[in-house]
């Protein structure tokens, strides 16, 4: 009988590790299936981590319950798509688990380190040292320089500096009020080419009214760290309730015209293909707001006036070839399909009857990806790299990186060199990668490169080792 007693005993104990293990290894595999399906569905606008989730404000709230349904019906005017025709419920569950067990007991220090980026690099044509220049600002969304040498600073969350070697960072006053909610905020700066004879700055922001939101650009001077002479000069048309897709990059050209790009809004079946509103364009306009008289469309009923190039997504970086004088650009596909493009005046960029990319819950809008009468990128990049700022690499210090395009990538934390013959590319290199999420990368009048990189928020200098 003992030994009927211990063999039963012997079984229980066998079925019950048996039932453990298969648990342990469904969590396992669950686990498994959250992770991979938040790298495909999640890290193109949350980072390849958890980070984007940690110490955030959670606008709907953190319960499990407001996550899920986030999740699965998604928030159109924050830019969230839906996800429950992607996801089953089990695998929205498995997510939602996935990133709320992740970062219980972490913090944004886990992903930061008690030191700035540092150090020398060797990249595969220059070796070259990153320096610190200033740190204290959350998200640096646009840089610029002053003809003294003084750098000025955009925060996202509606800060402006100037900042000068050896001194504490100056806050300017006098800024117009921003929406710093979702993707807007206080966004790009460029002086006047100018700037010596007529002290002019340029912000572009987004502009709130009511719940509402758009794109707009004031002109304004610099006295004593105030903004004077402030003047309205853009201001996107309609104003909408969605809190992404701003655009809102400047640049000159060498005759002086203001190109500046809106995004569309997260309104693409409306917008980016109509010339009747701003959303989903490069416009140009006189440093004075005023509209060119050969703009494309000046001619054209109900057309806006100040539109240069239509079909565009999300632009988020905006520059002139300084060898043609030529404006490009850089946009964010969805998931797959970022691209840079050659800018030509009255020309279609095909957004978004034309992608490299798909919805960011894997379905598609489009099975084109070319057609007559709408242009091609230059580049695109698939997976999306979530690409900001961008700039032409001019000057002597970087004799071998010259003519070439670097861009700033928000989700793989990497600056991208486009390397160009011409206006065709050649090839490519990952510089830096790790340095961070990257929001924008200019060259300085004397020829060194600075990037501006977001949690923690640093701008940083690369500068050519012999």
């Amino acid at each position: 009988m003992k030994k009927y007693i211990l063999i039963i005993g012997l079984l229980v104990l066998l079925i019950t590790a048996g039932v453990m293990l298969q648990g342990k290894a469904r969590q396992y595999l669950g686990n498994l299936d959250a992770s991979r399906n938040y790298q495909t569905y999640c890290a193109s606008c949350h980072g390849e981590q958890l980070k984007s989730f940690v110490d955030r404000k959670w606008t709907y709230g953190k319960s499990w319950n407001t996550v899920f349904t986030g999740i699965k019906e998604g928030y159109p005017d924050g830019g969230m798509p839906a996800y429950g025709e992607t996801l089953t419920d089990k695998e929205i569950a498995a997510l939602v688990n996935y990133i709320l067990t992740g970062i219980e007991k972490t913090t944004i220090k886990s992903f930061q380190s008690p030191t700035p980026p540092q150090g020398i690099i060797q990249t595969q044509d220059h070796k070259v040292r990153i320096d610190t220049v200033v740190g204290g600002i959350d998200v640096p969304w646009g840089i610029t320089f002053l003809p003294d040498g003084d750098m000025l600073v955009t925060d996202r969350k509606g800060d402006f500096y100037r900042f000068r070697e050896g001194e504490p960072l100056h806050r300017i006053g006098n800024v117009p009020v921003v929406r710093a909610a979702g993707q807007g905020g206080l966004m790009d700066v460029e002086v006047h080419p100018q700037y010596a004879q007529n002290g002019f700055i340029y912000l572009s922001y987004s502009k709130p009214k009511g719940v509402e939101n758009t794109t707009a650009v004031i002109r304004a001077r610099l006295e004593n760290d105030l903004l004077v002479d402030v003047k309205e000069i853009f201001e996107a048309q309609p104003y909408v309730s969605t809190r992404h897709h701003y655009g809102s990059r400047l640049a000159f050209d060498t005759a002086g015209y203001v190109y500046l790009s809106v995004g569309d809004r997260g309104r693409r079946e409306d917008h980016p293909q109509y010339l009747t509103n701003s959303c989903g364009k490069i416009h140009r306009i006189h440093d004075d707001g005023s509209i060119p008289e050969d703009n494309p469309f000046v001619d054209q009923p109900d057309a806006v006036q100040s539109i240069f190039s239509y079909g565009h997504r999300n632009p988020q970086g905006l520059a002139m070839n300084p060898e043609s004088g030529e404006i490009w650009d850089n946009e964010h596909g969805p998931r797959g399909g970022d691209e840079i493009n050659r800018i030509e005046k009255g020309k279609n960029y095909g957004w978004p009857v034309i992608s490299y990319g798909i919805n960011y819950n894997g379905s598609k809008f489009t099975d084109l990806t070319e057609k007559e009468g709408m242009e091609q990128p230059v580049d695109y990049w698939v997976p999306s790299i979530g690409v900001c700022g961008m700039t032409f690499v001019s000057g002597d210090q970087f004799p071998n990186w010259k003519g070439d395009i670097l861009s700033g990538s928000l989700r793989f934390n990497y600056i991208h060199r486009t390397i160009m013959e011409g206006n065709k590319v050649v090839g490519e290199e990952k510089l830096l990668p790790n340095i961070g999420r990257l929001r924008t990368v200019v060259m300085s009048p004397d020829g060194y490169v600075y990037i501006g990189k977001e949690n923690p928020g640093y701008v940083l200098r690369l500068v050519p080792v012999p």
